[in-house]
């Protein structure tokens, strides 16, 4: 039985269920919020609340309605459905959008989340999203005022000499000011929480989970159950800003040892409480502004290559974790003279370190070794590898790959991943998702693997959009520099495992342990990228960087 068909059978419901679900939906969500101990008595927290429900409530049932009729339609053709399910996509797209953008707060984030997932939804859905990024609520200076005096105990005028009241930057959760310290005069950016998120974060986090155990029943074959747990696991731990304050210390501590490698730089953080947060003040220019680096002087390809650098430290080194929100407004680009520790020309500032997540020892060896299996051309290898990180069935392989790889299926299971992905590749895949049915599959993966494969999906697509944004001279770089971590991780696992049989083997001959020692370096290098690697560097700034170290 085709996909269509399977999906055109199991949207066949009723008007009456439709009534049905729209009550469970406020009846349910009404009781469960209204016998919440958070729960103010005032006649405006009450109307509030259920505007916020009659949002929510009513965009479903437009949705559900718009795919019932598309999927429940038969076509002349493959080519008709396709279109007629597009229209349905960036339909259901908009109106989801105005009902996030009326709430405000959680369902921005959740609208972020649904725009960064690139080539893992159809591009209808995640074109629309990408306006959140830029287009968030804006607290009141009066709210963050009455915030500021009740966490830090001042007032803006106690606390600053100067305050900027227009916010350089409003975010989802947050919103971000310029101010000067009325104490030392220094220049700051003050992080503040929008003060409703207080209030209405457990009805929003609730809803958005009903919502999709809602879908989860009427849409069996597009499981998003999984989005509604992922925010209800991370919200809270982004809303408490002293979590932030460990992560931006800790990750700044771990990367001042590879400035000259990847030139980061993360704000640091003077004052912190759970709603504020008080940083050094380091603007920037957006990753993508390439007028800026011509005027600068700063060569694209090294940018790209200190990216390459960040996220794969973060995702093959124990105890870095990984920072989960990646997208291009969390990173900017400064110019400024090299330093002894910075020999660059510039610094890449990564932003909004409130989540990080951190990938097992194991997880990280299996990555590692699909890399490699992928540049020998071992399928075997690939897919037993996949299976062991991702947790997928040998039959997910083939749409896992392409996810992770970034490429279509063709390319992806013959092992073409080393040349640039054009415009047509990227179409393929877009049209893939709905014209063959790859998006049930494709969903299906993603609500069963594990979070931190996601969030490593989500890394290896930013690194890979920022280098095609980059116009990227030397592409062939990037990939060679995650092939390093690769290589690097895989011949340290063997290593431990030789020194294991020495240790349970003490007449284990000389020329075997030799043999092992030699086995392990060639497939560290025999794997040809940290040659090439070399190579490319010899090209590049690196080469500047090795003189001046050596000699």
């Amino acid at each position: 039985m085709s996909s269509s068909s399977r999906t055109a059978r199991s949207f066949k419901f009723s008007e009456n269920k439709g009534k049905v679900i729209t009550g469970t939906i406020i009846g349910a969500t009404t009781l469960a919020y209204f016998t919440n101990d958070t729960v103010h008595d005032s006649i405006k927290h009450t109307y509030l609340t259920a505007g916020r429900v009659n949002v929510v409530t009513w965009a479903t049932m437009r949705c559900f309605w718009e795919y019932k009729k598309v999927l429940g339609s038969n076509y002349v053709s493959e080519d008709e459905r396709y279109t007629a399910l597009s229209q349905c996509h960036l339909k259901c797209a908009r109106i989801t959008l105005e009902a996030l953008e009326k709430n405000g707060g959680v369902y921005i984030k959740l609208g972020q989340h649904i725009g960064a997932m690139t080539y893992l939804l159809p591009d209808e859905w995640t074109s629309t999203m990408i306006s959140l990024q830029d287009r968030c609520p804006v607290s009141s200076v009066e709210d963050i005022n009455e915030m500021l005096k009740h966490d830090l105990g001042r007032s803006i005028d106690e606390l600053f000499e100067e305050f900027e009241y227009k916010p350089i930057g409003s975010a989802s959760l947050a919103q971000v000011h310029v101010a000067k310290l009325r104490s030392s005069g220094e220049k700051v950016a003050v992080k503040c929480q929008h003060p409703s998120l207080k209030e209405f974060v457990p009805l929003d986090v609730f809803l958005t989970q009903t919502v999709f155990q809602l879908l989860d029943k009427v849409f069996p074959e597009y499981p998003l159950v999984w989005l509604g747990d992922e925010l209800q696991s991370s919200i809270y731990v982004e809303l408490d800003f002293t979590n932030e304050t460990d992560n931006a210390r800790r990750t700044s501590e771990y990367f001042q040892k590879f400035t000259s490698l990847t030139a980061l730089r993360i704000p640091k953080i003077l004052v912190s409480s759970p709603r504020v947060l008080i940083m050094e003040f380091l603007p920037g220019a957006r990753l993508d502004d390439l007028s800026y680096m011509k005027a600068n002087g700063i060569d694209r390809s090294e940018v790209s290559a200190c990216l390459a650098h960040i996220f794969n430290n973060m995702i093959f080194t124990p105890g870095v974790g990984i920072h989960c929100d990646p997208h291009g407004g969390n990173l900017a680009l400064r110019a400024c003279p090299p330093s002894g520790n910075n020999p660059h020309n510039y610094e890449i500032i990564l932003y909004d370190h409130g989540l990080y997540r951190d990938v097992t020892l194991q997880m990280r060896r299996d990555y590692a070794r699909f890399w490699l299996a992928l540049l020998k051309r071992d399928r075997e290898g690939m897919e037993k590898h996949a299976i062991q990180f991702a947790k997928i069935t040998p039959e997910q392989f083939p749409v896992f790959a392409a996810a992770i790889t970034g490429r279509d299926i063709d390319t992806a299971l013959n092992y073409d991943t080393s040349k640039l992905r054009d415009d047509s590749e990227i179409e393929n895949m877009k049209s893939a998702l709905t014209s063959q049915g790859l998006l049930v599959d494709l969903m299906s993966i993603l609500s069963s693997m594990p979070r931190v494969v996601l969030l490593i999906l989500k890394t290896n697509d930013l690194v890979r959009h920022l280098d095609e944004v980059l116009q990227n001279p030397q592409p062939e770089r990037v990939f060679l520099i995650s092939a390093q971590y690769c290589a690097n991780t895989a011949y340290e696992e063997d290593m431990e495992l030789i020194a294991q049989e020495e240790m349970s083997y003490s007449n284990l001959g000389v020329t075997k342990r030799v043999s092992g020692y030699f086995h392990c370096a060639f497939e560290r290098i025999g794997a040809v990228m940290r040659w090439y690697g070399w190579w490319w560097s010899l090209k590049g700034y690196e080469w500047k960087l090795w003189i001046r170290t050596h000699i």
